[in-house]
């Protein structure tokens, strides 16, 4: 090979990139409104109310927000002992996908990336509270994932409603 061969090659970069740039605590919030009466209760049997959501957003070519969105509730007796809230996000670099993978990697991977940081966070937070830490069982977002594209497929293949 001449050295006019070597410079009119250009270095090959992998096609399919998947980075994750920077995670971080986009918003938090813990609120005990029962307290301090909620601690008298002789039996802790909480009943708790788990919410999760996902958003993401392009912050520039290839470049995306994605939040992970936790909400859990807990009640004793009817009694709201707290309430916390985050939203757990990352910046992530995610260049030569198609817009299936894409949308794949946004929906689960990204949301098993967050996912360990957010639990932390929530545990924390209730021991910090003065609670017992609430432990956030692990979630299968693949899924979830899945789930979500049946429901939004059956909904697009939904006939309209006729007209009269």
């Amino acid at each position: 090979m001449t050295d006019q061969d070597k410079t009119d090659q250009k270095p090959q970069t992998p096609q399919n990139q998947f980075a994750i740039q920077k995670l971080y605590i986009k918003d938090i919030s813990f609120e005990s409104p029962s307290t301090p009466n909620i601690f008298s209760f002789t039996s802790w049997q909480p009943k708790i109310e788990l919410n999760l959501n996902s958003t993401n957003k392009v912050i520039s070519e290839g470049v995306y927000e994605v939040i992970l969105s936790v909400t859990a509730t807990v009640t004793q007796e009817d009694k709201t002992a707290f309430l916390v809230e985050i939203q757990q996000a990352g910046v992530f670099q995610i260049s030569g996908f198609n817009e299936q993978d894409t949308k794949y990697i946004l929906g689960s991977q990204c949301m098993n990336i967050l996912f360990p940081y957010a639990r932390e966070v929530v545990s924390d937070l209730t021991s910090r509270g003065g609670f017992p830490p609430l432990l956030l069982s692990p979630v299968n977002f693949d899924a979830v994932y899945a789930q979500a594209v049946q429901q939004q497929q059956a909904a697009k293949d939904k006939p309209a409603p006729a007209k009269h």
